[in-house]
């Protein structure tokens, strides 16, 4: 009977790290605090500031969950001095199982002015995935079968990535695909065009979002993402939240389907942002875990960053 369960749970696991590892693979990396740096969902974004923006992301995932997903990203992006065109640079490596997954991406946007207070920001994103799967960490009872043999496999895939946003100081809406060209990851390219590699589903992600002052202290921020792919129901982001004297962003966020996440962010000075975020688990990994942890450290490059900045809420 105990083995039954064990092997029961063993099943479970598997199959949901599976599933976690398809999501991974097939899009890229989402956090929860997106919305202080939309370069992480649409390369649009990159160059839309006056200044250079930085950010450090980590994210612990399904904290107690064995094998959850550990996630790890730094950012930064810039105007190209006073033109219109934007660069960005997005490194990120995460950690689901027994498999590493590290990127690498480059992002150039083009800011055009479609009338006195809206922008269209254009971006396209090129980089690569690095996968490493080490099947030494497995606990397997069959040491002869020869998935086991070699110890660990490895795949370098190609991504490609595309967005827009329009935008004024005060509202914003985007759409991006995030992976125009995706790969099966556990399978190397090829050129053979009978064995070819299957391409992924590619995911469509739709945002906006507004800046609504309440009073001269208070701003609140209503925003929404929807994930979309082909033969599968949405799946949506409510955000809401408030900005208390041009300092302090407190508010949350309903993840369908999944968790409720509470978040907040702080001005340190003039330079420096902190953020930290947590999830509720709504789905069943709640039996296994109490939830996610993810913090947030930023940095403004600028010789006056006070005067440069603008009065934007995105």
């Amino acid at each position: 009977m105990i083995k039954a369960l064990n092997m029961k749970r063993i099943i479970f696991i598997a199959m949901l790290a599976c599933f976690t590892w398809n999501a991974s693979a097939q899009q890229d990396i989402l956090l929860s605090q997106y919305m202080f740096n939309h370069m992480l969902v649409n390369p649009a974004y990159a160059g839309s500031k006056d200044y250079m923006m930085a950010t450090l992301l980590y994210r612990k995932q399904w904290v107690g969950f064995d094998g959850a997903p550990e996630t790890q990203v730094a950012s930064i992006h810039g105007p190209v001095g006073l033109s219109r065109l934007g660069w960005g640079v997005t490194l990120a490596h995460d950690k689901i199982g027994i498999t590493d997954r590290s990127d690498a991406h480059l992002n150039v946007s083009y800011q055009l002015p479609v009338s006195s207070k809206l922008k269209l920001g254009m971006g396209l994103k090129f980089g690569a995935a690095y996968f490493v799967s080490k099947f030494s960490d497995l606990k397997y009872w069959d040491a002869n079968d020869p998935i086991y043999q070699n110890g660990r496999e490895t795949n370098l895939l190609p991504n490609l990535g595309a967005g827009m946003m329009l935008y004024s100081d005060r509202f914003y809406a985007g759409v991006s695909i995030p992976s125009v060209i995706s790969y099966d990851s556990t399978r190397a390219l090829s050129v053979d065009v009978a064995n070819r590699v299957p391409n992924q589903v590619s995911h469509l992600f739709a945002t906006v979002g507004y800046a609504f002052p309440i009073s001269p202290d208070v701003v609140m921020k209503p925003s929404v993402l929807c994930k979309y792919t082909k033969n599968a129901p949405a799946e949506f982001d409510f955000n809401l939240n408030f900005l208390f004297a041009e300092k302090l962003w407190v508010g949350g966020s309903y993840r369908t389907g999944d968790a409720f996440v509470g978040i907040i962010e702080f001005q340190l000075n003039k330079n420096w942002r902190l953020g930290y975020s947590y999830d509720f688990t709504t789905s069943d990994v709640r039996s296994y875990s109490s939830g996610s942890h993810e913090i947030m450290l930023g940095y403004d490059f600028g010789f006056d960053i006070t005067k440069i900045k603008t009065p934007r809420y995105f």
